[in-house]
């Protein structure tokens, strides 16, 4: 049996399940509520349910909480996601990873400023799982108002809860293992003043790391939100304060996987071998600050709507790696010591000359012995006798260095939007449009800092020795779109258009000749869709099509202006066509899609699991390997089966290929790191006080190189959760849950995200506990 044929046996059997359902509806008793898999729109789009939130800790990601959804396939270094170095997200082919921006966030439906690791920030910035509302996942073509230009794949919408409308404390405590621990308190304040609601919540966690146990990682974070009604304008403020500290997790090879399924290569302790301790875990760290904030308006009147908002975002941060060297950055004249050992004698700018091993205690380089052969052989295959402090005489003194990247960005923007309702004869017509503008400065600086003793542990100069280069990038973002809808009775159809003016800068603070800029506008970019009410009663036939667009990033800038003649925005066509039920009991989705994909904007990332040149100015290059085409489809089914029991299920089949052959990246063969087949089962129980659920996903084969001749093996990962929840158990205390999630149950070994044509190691069993109480 073929995968086409099996493939149609599923989705056959799924329809008919749904339908037979429906028939027997009337004999099961019905539940109160069902989880929401699409609003009648005339595209894919999905939204997180109360289940699929209880099946991760409080302790994850808000990202976690969006795996089980159709077509989407998150992977983090650990459960908590408490490293986005090693986070990715695929949809349709599409992804968020080290090597590619392709599918848009939003916050509240607010930009949420690029997703990619140098001085991004993805929704686990902005919002604390316990203050997450839900996620609204557009795939494909997605709608036209949605405000990222790297919305090739589709768009993730996170919505933060509203306040209570009574004076309520919330109290959580969570512990996982590998020393996970949050702490989290929100206040509701009820009415403060007249149809004025508010919240504001703080919490702090940390955990370590799954594989030495070595890792320090810490966040802290703080928002609040306000709610007024103003006459017929509801306005609404929220801001949020993130800190956090992480070390990451780094990718390994197949090969590496294979030989070691335990371990990524990084340690947990100081051996004193600068080429070794290159590889200290505390030493490959990603520090973030991200302080965002917006004040929106919303009308409602007769016949029009307009909404409007003003945001801000500033977010600073460091990322960090231990070079096994110094740098020679300064010619000190023969027999002179070398500047960079002393502390104070900064470079600005300038090029390497060498790079400096071993020392006397005079400071001056010292040679290896003549003929002496390394016995260093970790990491990445080892390394010659310049490393090895075996090599050298009595008295040589290791020398290596603590290499720093600061990112800084700051943004402020506004959105606009209108809808009109009218009637054109006995139809219902609404024109609807908009306007974002966005202006955007990052920063960007690597510096290098002598370890003090490398002998003895990572200690730094906090005075670098060298400023390798600072540049700041400007970026201008509008956009503005427009469409009209027309519900005829038998069908609700849909035209728009958008277009987005994008300019970019480079400015050198060392090399004013070094400048660069860049115009990344869009053509006129069509969007069409149409949705029509089948016989069946809550049976509707969708299909869209959109023209979507994703602009050159300010990172390419990091290269040689002349990359930019090579460099083309990337654009996508996306195609979607399907059937959406909804009734009591039953809700099911099925879309078929196809995308054409063009210029394909990858990032070559300079390290990997045989070895990092830190040198290098920028980490890695981005290059347009030429288009991808996909295909695939996409189906879930919610059943509530008895009051007290629901089962929810997922299946995605999606093919996506190279096109055209650039640069090791044949036509033909398979996207690395895309997923063929995906498949999700939960079932979900409660009564009374009590609650539980058990979900499975299955994930295929997918390849690890765009040769196609690595692959990571198809994996299973079972989740469950249990749990408790009391109305006032004693006198002073509304209500009490305890819930236990057990993810990665059965401890399945796998390979994880995939970037860089590597990959991390998946998360091993991880269990937590929460406890939260309302007062």
């Amino acid at each position: 049996m073929n995968c086409k044929t099996k493939l149609a046996l599923a989705i056959s059997f799924a329809m008919s399940s749904s339908l037979n359902f429906v028939q027997a509806e009337e004999a099961e008793p019905e539940m109160e509520a069902i989880m929401v898999v699409g609003k009648s729109v005339s595209y894919a789009n999905n939204m997180t349910s109360d289940e699929m939130a209880k099946q991760q800790s409080n302790l994850t990601s808000v990202l976690a909480v969006i795996d089980n959804l159709p077509g989407v396939l998150i992977n983090e270094g650990d459960t908590f996601g408490s490293d986005d170095w090693s986070t990715t997200v695929s949809i349709r082919g599409f992804q968020l990873s080290l090597d590619q921006q392709q599918i848009g966030i939003t916050i509240d439906g607010i930009a949420n400023g690029n997703s990619n690791y140098g001085g991004g920030a993805k929704a686990n910035r902005y919002i604390d799982t316990e203050n997450l509302g839900a996620v609204e996942v557009s795939q494909g073509t997605g709608d036209i108002a949605s405000r990222s230009n790297e919305a090739l794949g589709g768009t993730l919408n996170f919505t933060t809860i509203a306040p209570n409308d009574t004076e309520q404390t919330t109290l959580s405590w969570s512990q996982g293992n590998f020393d996970a621990q949050k702490f989290f308190v929100r206040y509701d304040t009820g009415e403060i003043a007249k149809d004025t609601y508010a919240w504001i919540s703080v919490s702090n966690s940390q955990n370590s790391d799954w594989i030495t146990g070595s890792a320090e990682n810490t966040r802290d974070h703080l928002a609040a939100k306000v709610v007024s009604l103003v006459g017929d304008v509801e306005v609404t403020a929220y801001a949020s304060w993130d800190d956090t500290h992480e070390d990451n997790y780094q990718r390994v090879s197949l090969a590496g996987f294979e030989q070691n399924p335990e371990s990524d290569g990084l340690l947990g302790e100081w051996t004193g071998i600068p080429y070794v301790d290159q590889v200290y875990r505390q030493g490959w760290s990603t520090l973030r600050e991200n302080l965002f904030g917006y004040v929106s308006a919303d009308y409602k009147g007769d016949n029009l709507e307009l909404n409007a908002n003003v945001y801000y975002h500033n977010n600073e941060g460091r990322g960090d790696w231990v070079p096994q060297y110094i740098v020679d950055v300064k010619a000190d004249g023969t027999n002179a010591p070398h500047s960079e050992l002393n502390s104070g004698n900064t470079v600005y700018g300038g090029s390497a000359i060498g790079q400096l091993f071993f020392v006397d205690k005079a400071g001056m380089a010292v040679a290896p012995i003549a003929g002496c052969e390394s016995s260093i052989t970790f990491p990445y295959g080892g390394a010659d006798a310049h490393y090895d402090p075996a090599c050298y005489a009595a008295g040589a003194v290791p020398v290596g260095s603590y290499r720093h990247t600061h990112y800084e960005k700051e943004r402020v923007g506004f959105n606009a939007d209108f809808a009109w309702f009218t009637q054109i004869n006995d139809m219902q017509n609404t024109l609807r449009g908009g306007i974002w503008y966005e202006d955007y400065n990052r920063e960007e600086s690597r510096d290098w800092h002598k370890i003090l003793d490398s002998k003895t542990s990572a200690e730094f100069d906090q005075t670098p020795y060298w400023i390798q280069y600072e540049r700041t990038f400007p970026v201008e973002t509008t956009m503005l779109y427009l469409e009209n809808e027309l519900d005829m009775g038998f069908a609700n159809v849909r035209l728009g258009a958008k277009k987005f003016l994008v300019d970019l800068e480079r400015e050198d603070s060392f090399d004013a000749n070094n400048s660069a800029m860049v115009s990344s506008d869009s053509d006129v970019l069509i969007t069409a869709g149409v949705v029509v009410p089948m016989p069946v009663d809550g049976l509707e036939l969708f299909a869209g099509y959109a023209e979507n667009f994703a602009a050159i990033k300010d990172t390419v800038l990091e290269r040689d202006a002349s990359t930019l003649d090579l460099v083309t925005p990337e654009s996508a066509e996306n195609l979607d066509l399907g059937l959406r039920y909804v009734s009591q009991n039953v809700n099911a989705s099925l879309t078929y899609y196809t995308i054409k994909f063009d210029d394909r904007l990858t990032f070559i990332a300079p390290d990997s699991p045989d070895g990092i040149n830190y040198l290098i100015g920028t980490n890695g290059s981005y290059v347009n390997v030429g288009g991808i085409e996909s295909s695939g489809v996409e189906a879930s089914l919610s059943v509530n089966l008895t009051k007290s029991l629901s089962i929810y299920g997922a299946f995605t089949h999606n093919d996506s290929e190279y096109t055209e052959g650039s640069i090791g990246f044949p036509a033909g063969n398979t996207v690395f790191g895309s997923v063929e087949n995906m498949t999700v089962v939960s079932l979900d129980w409660a009564k009374d006080a009590r609650f539980a659920g058990l979900s499975t996903k299955w994930v295929d084969d997918r390849f690890i190189d765009s040769a196609n001749t690595q692959i990571a093996d198809a994996y299973l990962v079972t989740d469950l959760y249990a749990g408790v929840a009391v109305d006032s158990p004693v006198k002073g205390i509304e209500g009490l849950e305890i819930r236990l999630t057990v993810n990665n149950m059965f401890d399945e070994s796998y390979l994880g995200g995939i970037a860089g044509q590597s990959a991390w190691i998946g998360a091993p069993r991880t269990a937590a506990i929460n406890v939260s109480a309302k007062f």
